[in-house]
């Protein structure tokens, strides 16, 4: 795996040291920590709102963020009206290829504990699989228990879908939700509330207090290979250590990740 390469840039920073140290130790402490992740349940709906998400409400990012929150919806509507023919002959071939809808929404917990519904190109589909008429364009899609898998996904059983699936070229739509100021480039990723419930808690509120990712610290930290209690912990330390120098070395390190698919399945 490439290395991060820190230390250039945190050099500069007046505690870059301990900086370092922690982020390092932290990876050390998760070796093999795959026995960590317990059977997942079923949970509760996160509450609404909790004191603990009131809290977060409170807590301020650094001004340098809240200015790339500003601008990065900007971005994102130029991003969209450039991909758009890209984006439309994706959605027409998924249509065809599946017959059903080209896009699906999962509910997420977003921002402060508000709901989010993330969209994807589908990238699971069946010969049986037919279309409502009440999801044409989009479906969405009912909460399911959380499951890490050890390899890919048997439910994808098409190599263009694969492909899309390995190359995050499925997250693509999500580039509406930073232009509407849901989402980030850089955050955590969104999760449902189970896994919220049963892996994020107690620190949810914490990954919380920040717009939710396309990208986020994990995904380049080992991405699908990681567990749960791993993914918590870069969650975590990307938050409590978040930076415009750690906003713009994540986002380096996402695109030779998608380019060559490393650790996607």
């Amino acid at each position: 795996m490439p290395s991060l390469g820190w230390s250039g840039w945190l050099t500069k920073e007046p505690e870059a040291a301990s900086f370092l140290q922690r982020f390092y130790q932290m990876e050390a402490e998760m070796v093999d920590t795959a026995s960590d992740n317990g059977p997942m349940q079923a949970a509760e709906s996160w509450p609404n709102p909790s004191r603990e998400i009131r809290e977060s409400q409170g807590r301020s990012v650094p001004a340098r963020i809240n200015l790339l929150y500003t601008l990065e919806p900007v971005a994102a509507a130029l991003s969209l009206i450039c991909l758009s023919p890209f984006l439309a002959i994706l959605a027409l071939a998924i249509r065809i290829a599946s017959g059903a809808s080209p896009l699906v929404a999962h509910r997420r917990v977003g921002r402060h504990g508000k709901t989010l519904w993330v969209y994807k190109f589908r990238t699971m589909w069946c010969r049986e699989t037919r279309s409502r008429p009440s999801s044409i364009f989009i479906e969405k899609v009912p909460d399911d228990k959380p499951e890490l898998k050890a390899g890919p996904d048997p439910r994808v059983t098409s190599r263009f879908a694969s492909f899309c699936r390995r190359h995050s070229i499925d997250e693509l739509p999500q580039l509406a939700l930073i232009a509407a100021g849901r989402m980030s480039v850089v955050g955590p990723r969104p999760i449902t509330r189970c896994e919220l419930n049963e892996h994020y808690d107690p620190g949810a509120a914490e990954v919380l207090s920040v717009k939710p990712g396309l990208t986020g610290l994990w995904q380049v930290r080992g991405r699908s290979r990681l567990t749960y209690r791993q993914r918590k912990r870069f969650d975590l330390f990307l938050v409590r250590h978040f930076s415009v120098g750690l906003y713009f070395r994540i986002v380096m390190l996402t695109i030779p990740d998608v380019l060559f698919a490393r650790d996607a399945w």
